[in-house]
């Protein structure tokens, strides 16, 4: 049984690809103009790697906000489901996770099977995200991915406490200017992000063992700032955190596989691609 999951968000597209209950391979990449593009360059690029095709996967379910707008996938699921999903699918102990995404961040509780049970979800302010993390990294002159490290070396972490996010961008750059090093503005810049996201956590009733997923936990500084915050550490989980919602996805495909087989073992659909005329292939 081949299945597959794909995950477009705010930022990035993800895909991922299991046979017979284990990972066979991923895809990640920055979002294109639009969903069905994002999906279906992801998913190219992953099969193509793979040498397989569309039709040799039997089921696909998407998710993240362009979930909808996936032409190959057979069925769509949210991303909190899945998130939680996948991570207790690596780790099965896991109660808890942060989801910390491009565009919002959420904490979810899940049971041992790995389904939804409670979330909470940030509010209109970007605060807390990967994207308000990506600007406030470009007003300090760094690349995202050199942020987190760059905050570690700090030794008088600036005060950035501004509710905005834009407001925090503009008092960066005086910053800046003011000659601050730059190890301690960053490090102003996580200690914001991660009291953004512990906001969710302080009215979330957390269970352990707690994971975090999404592209905020690949930044070492915005996690490390967290556990502290915490006083816990999180799960570590063997897979890259950004693919947790592509992963989840592809567990249900093979759920939902699983139980159409089990009341027609006759039944066998391999993934097909949908033409702009709305037509499969």
């Amino acid at each position: 049984m081949i299945v597959a999951g794909c995950d477009v968000g705010a930022l990035s597209a993800k895909a991922v690809v299991m046979r017979d209950g284990g990972l066979l391979g991923s895809e990640i990449i920055r979002v294109r103009p639009d969903a069905v593009l994002s999906a279906t360059e992801v998913m190219d690029r992953l099969i193509g790697n793979l040498g397989i095709l569309y039709s040799d996967i039997d089921r696909c379910v998407s998710t993240g906000y362009g979930r909808d707008m996936v032409p190959f996938a057979q069925a769509n699921l949210s991303e909190v489901s899945c998130h939680g999903r996948g991570a207790t699918w690596l780790v099965p102990r896991v109660r808890t996770i942060v989801d910390g995404g491009g565009q919002d961040c959420k904490v979810l509780s899940v049971d041992e099977k790995g389904l939804l049970r409670d979330f909470r979800m940030s509010g209109k302010c970007g605060a807390g995200t990967g994207r308000a993390l990506e600007l406030m990294a470009e007003s300090l002159g760094v690349d995202i991915s050199d942020i987190g490290p760059l905050s570690l070396r700090a030794t008088r972490p600036a005060t950035l406490v501004h509710p905005c996010s834009v407001m925090i961008e503009i008092k960066i750059k005086y910053l800046v200017m003011e000659g601050i090093d730059d190890a301690d503005i960053a490090a102003g810049i996580i200690r914001n992000v991660a009291r953004h996201i512990m906001r969710l956590l302080f009215r979330f009733n957390i269970k352990q063992d707690i994971a975090i997923t999404g592209g905020i936990a690949k930044n070492i500084g915005v996690v490390k700032q967290l556990e502290e915050m915490l006083d816990m550490e999180f799960v570590d989980l063997p897979a890259d955190p950004q693919l947790m919602g592509a992963i989840g996805a592809a567990v249900f495909a093979a759920d939902q596989l699983t139980s159409t087989r089990s009341r027609n073992p006759e039944s066998h659909t391999g993934m097909k691609l949908r033409t702009d005329s709305g037509n499969m292939q």
